[in-house]
């Protein structure tokens, strides 16, 4: 089975341009291709996840890649999928961002000289400096209004009010591979595939200009059963820098996926052999929570690397019963906090963030949700003098939030 094969086994491949070239491409390791990240944080997120293994899979295959850094879309901002217009961000904000992804994308991708080696690319080297004119006269003309106007990156935007500037950003993003194929022979471009739009304009762009031809093609989005995008929490994104979601944090949100979902992203994001997973398709019940282990186990050392991965499981499996709380996450509680060696539930809920307000940390009280050392809460006006934390001190809110708790 080559790559390419693999790819399709595991319902990684959305959509492509030419699947016979492609194929003979990536499985004979001579694909140059590139994958755009917008630097909208100062780090890449979950949702960034299947791009970056499918950059690993096609480096291990022999393929070149090329991660593009937006500094200069992002100027601008890509409208595919939004319903409103993005933040506009100062240029030491997108230059700021764009330095903090190389590192987490070594994670995953081997970057240096040679074949095969991985590249980091910034398009604000040429479009940050562009003459608006020269630009429009020469890569606009190559641009239909009309066709443009029917592409889905821009449906959602088109009753609420799409403005030039993300209008433009097709352009910008055409004009990247046709810059990428002249500088680096990159040949193709891999990506979301609410991002087909955007990329057939590059291929086009390509083909009207150089008489050449260059490929697409789109990866699925990770969702879960429900067709929900993953990557959210009820606190925001699953980052992948350890300061943003902690390894245990991270090892938890993969560990919590739906039974209905496990395999699935097991397919997509891991590097398990088909064969082995093949036989996790039987598994039932009980077997699955093993399965969700194995899940958050190997993303989580992907990401953070195999000595954060023990921690975070010997942290998980403590909580649920079993070994110590040395891994847990910790919250270091301010002795100001307390008053004549007091401190109520609610400002430890509040303090930890595991609650963000007194009224919504009373509500969960309230609703059972609360416990300490695994006894439930049942008083909203509770206390804690600070002997309590002497030994250990376990909160939990929910199923999936919780802190092992020491004064500073």
């Amino acid at each position: 089975m080559g790559v390419y094969e693999e790819l399709v086994e595991r319902g990684l491949i959305a959509q492509t341009t030419d699947e016979d070239d492609i194929r003979n491409l990536i499985n004979s390791g001579n694909a140059t291709f590139y994958i755009g990240f917008d630097p909208t944080a100062d780090s890449l997120h979950v949702g960034h996840f299947m791009a970056l293994c499918l950059m690993k899979r096609l480096q291990m295959a022999g393929n070149k890649p090329i991660a593009l850094v937006g500094g200069g879309t992002g100027m601008i901002g890509d409208p595919s999928g939004r319903t409103d217009l993005r933040s506009m961000m100062t240029i030491e904000q997108i230059d700021h961002n764009c330095e903090c992804f190389k590192k987490q994308m070594s994670r995953f991708i081997e970057f240096g000289e040679g074949e095969g080696k991985a590249m980091m690319v910034n398009n604000a080297d040429w479009l940050r400096d562009l003459n608006f004119l020269d630009f429009m006269r020469d890569i606009g003309s190559c641009f239909s209004v009309n066709d443009m106007l029917r592409a889905r990156a821009y449906v959602n935007r088109m009753e609420r009010g799409l403005t030039f500037l993300e209008f433009s950003y097709m352009l910008m993003q055409g004009y990247d591979f046709y810059m990428l194929y002249n500088k680096y022979g990159c040949n193709m471009e891999f990506g979301g595939d609410d991002q087909w739009s955007n990329m057939l304009a590059g291929t086009e762009l390509i083909r009207k200009k150089l008489g050449k031809d260059a490929y697409a093609m789109t990866i699925t989005l990770l969702t879960n059963s429900e067709g929900k995008k993953m990557g959210k929490t009820a606190k925001g994104a699953v980052w992948l820098d350890a300061e943003k979601t902690s390894p245990f944090e991270f090892y938890q949100y993969w560990r919590n996926v739906s039974d209905a979902d496990v395999i699935k992203f097991i397919k997509l994001l891991t590097f398990i052999p088909l064969d082995e997973i093949k036989k996790m398709e039987e598994w039932k019940d009980e077997q699955l929570n093993r399965a969700k282990e194995i899940l958050a186990f190997e993303l989580t050392k992907m990401v953070h690397g195999e000595e954060e991965a023990k921690k975070a499981e010997a942290g998980a499996k403590a909580f649920f019963g079993a070994g110590n709380a040395e891994n847990m996450p910790i919250f270091e509680l301010s002795a100001d906090l307390f008053t004549d060696d007091k401190i109520d539930c609610i400002s430890v809920l509040t303090a930890s963030n595991l609650v963000k307000t007194r009224s919504e940390g009373r509500r969960a009280i309230e609703q059972g949700g609360v416990s300490v050392n695994g006894n439930k809460v049942t008083d909203v006006k509770a206390e804690f003098t600070k002997a309590d934390f002497a030994e250990e001190f376990l909160i939990q809110r929910g199923k999936k939030n919780f802190r092992k708790i020491v004064i500073k």
